[in-house]
């Protein structure tokens, strides 16, 4: 079978956006309309003719609505295989009348919970009808047609006007493939706030995740490879695929990848000083903040202006015209940001290919949530890195304590070092990054690179030496050697802030102490791979 006439339609919607003008559709071309209480009501106050279920099953509606379409005289009519005797027999023997299509949309499970509602209004709002007859539907798709979202509305109009008040096999194949998403969704809301909030699992036994498909890259991170952003079916942190893109060609798969390292990097910086966030293959290479925006940017460019090129910039507030210019100045693939006031969106502008992401806000770094990764047989999950420290979680351990600016820096490069690559080596002066090590095999090879960065930015801007000099210096994982630490110091460090818990930490206090530096320890270790 292929085209399948509509002459008898189930509605039952909860969401009722476009549903009377449906109806109103469908009445006019002689389809008989049969529907469930609100929506009942709805369209019978629009004046149309509607046939109640409990009309059709002959049992009213029970149990406080939770009983009205489990019955035979409805799955029958929308399970029954129209070319089969034994079951057209069936529907004769029991006069069901066969159901062509069917719109239904689910009671709010997700939007209930988000609204706080108390657990009995949250477990009131689980459908049980609602599934069963879209599963029924949609099994059935050879001859019933099934829609479940008001987005396609429209192409049922298109459908019904191009095939003389029919459907094509194609149509109903594309909306039950549909119809299970949405109900496999559902459940996996239901399940997760059962798993996550009623019971306060952190690995359930199963574990289902639902997401939408957002839109289709051109490709992954290699043009040989597919790509799609998908989004979460309910409310979400806002991020990057949550943005508004201002200008810009296409978001890439890189695109995306390195804006979110950028953006979650820059929202560890309160918004009350301004900073810059520049990252390339999601990891920074320039960090600073600044008494202005443009101060910032400057400053955090300096730090690696070879490594910023084609890089990704973030700030943690309205961007404006200085530093938006200045931005514009080198070639830079996406900037994001919680708004830019329009002569900073105007200088963007020049830069027609420039993607410019606003957001509405930073993501909390200290929220919860899962991270997952796929391995070769399986998924990990851990919980996200949402560690937060300050001066009063720091243990100094050497002779010689910290000055406060000597803290302040610390703390400054162990924010950023939290979002490098392990190995990770932050040197920092002053609230801005003076090199970075990231992704070496080895903690003393971190070290050196980001000295080496260090130097090539002192003699790029003149300096007579590099911002290591004076510096502290933060390790994502404990120094397992002293030579680490003493690369360090070699490049000028004073301060090192690092997790500890090596079983040669005495042996690297003891080379710092005979160094003269001072160093906290912070019993907790940021690796990120």
């Amino acid at each position: 079978m292929t085209d399948v006439a509509i002459k008898r339609a189930l509605i039952s919607v909860s969401d009722k956006t476009g549903i009377v003008e449906l109806a109103s559709r469908l009445a006019k071309v002689g389809v008989e309309l049969v529907s469930t209480g609100g929506t009942a009501k709805a369209l019978r106050e629009a004046g149309l003719q509607v046939l109640d279920v409990s009309d059709v099953t002959g049992f009213p509606e029970m149990m406080d609505g939770r009983v009205k379409t489990l019955h035979p005289m409805i799955h029958g009519g929308l399970l029954a295989v129209r070319d089969d005797p034994a079951h057209v027999d069936a529907m004769e023997a029991h006069d069901i009348g066969a159901i062509d299509l069917v719109i239904v949309n689910l009671y709010p499970f997700v939007n209930t919970v988000m609204s706080g509602a108390d657990r009995d209004t949250i477990i009131e709002n689980i459908d049980i009808g609602g599934p069963s007859m879209v599963r029924s539907a949609a099994k059935n798709h050879a001859y019933v047609t099934i829609v479940t979202d008001p987005e396609d509305y429209r192409g049922l109009y298109d459908e019904l006007a191009e095939h003389n008040g029919g459907t094509t096999l194609p149509f109903r194949k594309r909306m039950a493939a549909k119809a299970f998403a949405a109900t496999a969704a559902y459940d996996s809301a239901i399940s997760s706030w059962f798993a996550f909030a009623d019971q306060g699992a952190m690995f359930p036994e199963a574990l289902t995740v639902a997401t939408k498909l957002g839109s289709t890259l051109r490709y992954g991170e290699n043009p040989h490879q597919n790509a799609a952003l998908y989004l979460p079916n309910g409310p979400a942190t806002g991020g990057v695929p949550q943005a508004s893109q201002v200008q810009g060609k296409e978001l890439s798969y890189n695109n995306l990848n390195d804006a979110d390292a950028a953006l979650n990097l820059v929202a560890e910086f309160p918004a009350d000083t301004p900073a810059i966030v520049i990252v390339k293959h999601a990891n920074p290479c320039g960090v600073a903040q600044g008494a202005s925006l443009l101060e910032a940017w400057e400053k955090a460019l300096a730090c690696d202006s070879v490594s910023a090129f084609g890089g990704i910039v973030a700030s943690n507030v309205p961007l404006d015209q200085p530093t938006a210019e200045a931005i514009t100045k080198i070639f830079t693939e996406v900037v994001i940001a919680p708004g830019a006031d329009e002569p900073a969106r105007t200088a963007f502008a020049a830069k027609k290919n420039l993607r410019l992401l606003l957001v509405e806000g930073l993501p909390d770094p200290a929220r919860p949530g899962l991270d997952m990764k796929s391995i070769a047989g399986g998924m990990l999950f851990q919980s996200r890195d949402n560690g937060v420290i300050d001066a009063g979680d720091l243990k100094v351990v050497t002779k010689r304590q910290p000055t406060t600016q000597e803290i302040a820096d610390a703390l400054f490069a162990w924010k950023v070092a939290k979002h490098v690559k392990s190995n990770a080596i932050v040197y920092a002066k002053d609230n801005v990054t003076a090199g970075i090590g990231a992704g070496q095999m080895n903690r003393r090879d971190s070290s050196r690179i980001a000295a080496l960065r260090a130097a090539e930015a002192a003699e790029a801007a003149g300096w007579d030496a590099p911002m290591t000099v004076g510096s502290a210096v933060a390790s994502d994982a404990f120094f397992p050697f002293a030579d680490g630490l003493m690369s360090a110091v070699e490049a000028g460090a004073t301060m090192v802030i690092q997790p500890g818990g090596s079983m040669r930490d005495e042996e690297v206090i003891a080379a710092a102490d005979e160094a003269g530096i001072a160093m906290v320890f912070t019993g907790m270790r940021h690796f990120k791979h």
